[in-house]
């Protein structure tokens, strides 16, 4: 049985990524100790019905499918680019539900976020105000907990922090729209992506007084602690991290050349079918109208298919007549911006 495609946009979970090849010799990791993989529901954010549903009724195109596949046997983040609406989001959400890689880390992106917010973040003040009612009062109970202070407890791992955990097998890690980082942020993601790992400071400097340098942190999206090692995080199984650009700005080379890249570009007539029907179920002579119209318009500013799925499920569900439907369609379907795209069909 041919190895590749570990991932085929099928339908159906699988455990398709235990058959994926060992790494390329420059991209193996060896982090410990190994973890479990969590539970698909272990976090209720990314296992939300709407996410759910993206996921299952996500439409892969064959070049999608091989880019990801190609992400996945190199071992590398890919970085998907396209309008508004075409999937690169929900394209995770897909990944991790047919290969059962857990819930989906989620990082969004604003022009404030730096590297050390997807990592992890650290609160010294809650750990300064525990520290002073350590001492009980006379009189209070002896057998109440006492106020935690050591270090991990008052840390708690990012989204990016908790993909580079040395799980079992590879953790979904969607970085949303990295083009509206400020224009370190590509650059300072390249050495932890390259490498697989990175220091919490805190926890070096605490481990120095513990024996063994062990310490229990909370992970992302969960009440979940997992241990670090003398303040050292290194993957095991490089995570599957897909990075989402509107293509609103250049990437430095040396970050592109370490990225796998997929251009979304807006679906034609069959594939526009295949996702309402994966949606809403098969288009009838109306919807079908409505495609064709979208896809008229397309050439002359910016829409997006969830548009065009909002106007073809109102059609089918609010009962009013032909010119009324028209109507609301139309206002509907806005242009998001005026540019011409020069990938529309």
């Amino acid at each position: 049985m041919p190895l590749w495609p570990v991932y085929t946009g099928a339908p159906a979970p699988h455990d398709g990524i235990t058959r994926l090849p060992p790494p390329p010799p420059w991209r193996a990791f060896d982090g410990g100790p190994v973890l479990d993989p969590p539970d698909a529901d272990g976090d209720p954010a990314a296992a939300s019905p709407d996410r759910a549903h993206r996921a299952a009724t996500y439409q892969a195109t064959e070049d999608t499918v091989q880019l990801v596949n190609a992400a996945l046997y190199l071992r590398r983040p890919l970085l998907v680019t396209g309008p508004p609406g075409t999937g690169k989001s929900s394209l995770a959400y897909a990944v991790a539900r047919e290969l059962r890689l857990g819930p989906v880390l989620r990082w969004n992106i604003t022009s404030r976020s730096t590297l050390g917010d997807g990592l992890y973040t650290y609160d010294p003040l809650s750990r300064l105000y525990a520290a002073r009612h350590t001492t009980r009062p006379p009189g209070a109970d002896a057998d109440a907990p006492a106020a935690a202070t050591g270090v991990e407890d008052h840390l708690r791992l990012g989204p990016l922090g908790t993909a580079l955990l040395p799980y079992a097998r590879p953790r979904a890690l969607l970085i949303d729209e990295i083009d509206k980082s400020d224009l370190d942020l590509p650059n300072d993601l390249l050495h932890v992506l390259e490498e697989g790992q990175y220091e919490i400071p805190e926890l070096v400097r605490a481990s120095r007084d513990t024996p063994g340098g062990h310490a229990e942190v909370l992970v992302d999206g969960a009440d979940r602690r997992v241990p670090v090692e003398r303040g050292l995080v290194r993957c095991h199984a490089f995570p599957f991290v897909v990075l989402t650009s509107n293509g609103e700005r250049e990437f430095p080379p040396a970050f592109l050349r370490r990225c796998v890249s997929l251009r979304l570009r807006q679906p034609d007539d069959d594939h526009l079918a295949e996702i309402v029907r994966a949606h809403l179920g098969e288009p009838d002579g109306y919807a079908r109208q409505l495609i064709h119209r979208f896809l008229s318009r397309v050439g002359s500013g910016e829409l997006a298919t969830d548009q065009l799925l909002n106007a073809i499920y109102l059609a089918r569900s609010s009962g009013l007549g032909a010119d009324s439907l028209d109507e609301l369609a139309e206002q509907l379907m806005p242009y998001l911006g005026r540019s011409a795209q020069p990938d529309a069909f």
